[in-house]
């Protein structure tokens, strides 16, 4: 995300500087064969804004590139911020970055061409479906579109998903109760149909808090079904103290005869360290070594963070 405070902390005379913001996280992101993340603000040009029409510079898209983000996710409750305008702006950027994404659309015939989103890599087929609850009460204007959660159009994705012939499929939801460190009996019910519909794997997002991943074994093979119901936050302005952070999640394949299985599934936990005397930017530092780099005061915040999630994930796995 970016907030207002985000934004000027970037802000370097006439330009805007993000590189510091993941100079901490970069080689974890860079050593994915993809790195996959959600873009949630538009990059719909000046003026730019925070909350609650979201508007970033471009050198954020920019550096998110620089750090070893290969695929964005476009479908979430801010995509509309700035309205049609925004929309088209914000694909136009990451077409000029020549990053993948999904999830919203200039007309039906991009669509078409590039949902459900299917990149190889290193012999495997994985196909990517994203979808969000709504955009914050803004009509999407044709011609463009928004994958909106509608279980008849979901459906007929995932029959095309399926006829592409993956390895696996990975629904991206953008879903939830904002602020909730559990997941809702909607979010619950749907992870199920997706699995029962063919998905492999659920990966959530938007409740800015992080929220219980399960690794669920198959009813037909010898393999595990992933939902992690919400990530949490990566970067942003926010300052509860529970959405100070978030989780980077990550899976392993691995080839077993005819089909592919989940070898690993791993998490680590992100911290956001606000600007202080010393550094200006907002700077995103891995849990397990983010102490060496905080003040006193900040250190206690950390505390306070990884203590206000302990709910979800105990203390001993917060590394």
């Amino acid at each position: 995300m970016q907030h207002d405070s985000q934004i000027a902390a970037a802000k370097n005379n006439n330009s805007y500087n993000y590189d510091e913001c993941f100079q901490y996280v970069k080689d974890e992101i860079s050593a994915a064969d993809v790195a996959i993340g959600n873009l949630e603000v538009t990059l719909g040009g000046k003026p730019y804004r925070g909350y609650p029409a979201f508007s970033a510079p471009d050198e954020y898209l920019q550096a998110i590139q620089r750090a070893g983000f290969d695929v964005l996710l476009t479908a979430n409750n801010h995509c509309l911020d700035r309205g049609k305008k925004g929309l088209l702006r914000t694909l136009k950027q990451l077409d000029k970055c020549q990053l993948p994404h999904l999830g919203t659309y200039s007309d039906s015939l991009s669509k078409t061409k590039t949902y459900p989103l299917l990149l190889e890599k290193n012999g495997f087929r994985i196909v990517f479906l994203a979808y969000t609850y709504a955009t914050n009460g803004i009509s999407v204007t044709p011609p463009t579109l928004v994958n909106y959660i509608d279980k008849k159009k979901m459906h007929r994705d995932i029959t095309k998903a399926k006829a592409m012939q993956p390895d696996v499929i990975i629904a991206c939801m953008h879903w939830g109760d904002e602020y909730h460190l559990k997941q809702n009996r909607e979010q619950e019910a749907l992870a199920d149909w997706l699995i029962a519909e063919g998905v492999t794997h659920v990966i959530g997002s938007h409740p800015h808090v992080v929220q219980p991943i399960e690794v669920r074994p198959s009813r037909y093979y010898a393999d595990s079904h992933v939902v992690a119901y919400s990530l949490g936050n990566f970067i942003s302005g926010m300052k509860k103290r529970t959405t100070r952070g978030g989780l980077m999640v990550k899976m392993t394949l691995k080839k077993h005869f005819t089909y592919t299985r989940l070898d690993t599934c791993s998490y680590s936990l992100v911290y956001v360290s606000h600007p202080n005397a010393k550094r200006k930017n907002y700077v995103l530092l891995p849990v397990r070594t983010a102490i060496h780099h905080l003040a006193p005061l900040e250190a206690k915040r950390l505390i306070l963070f990884k203590k206000g999630i302990s709910s979800v994930f105990r203390e001993e796995s917060l590394q």
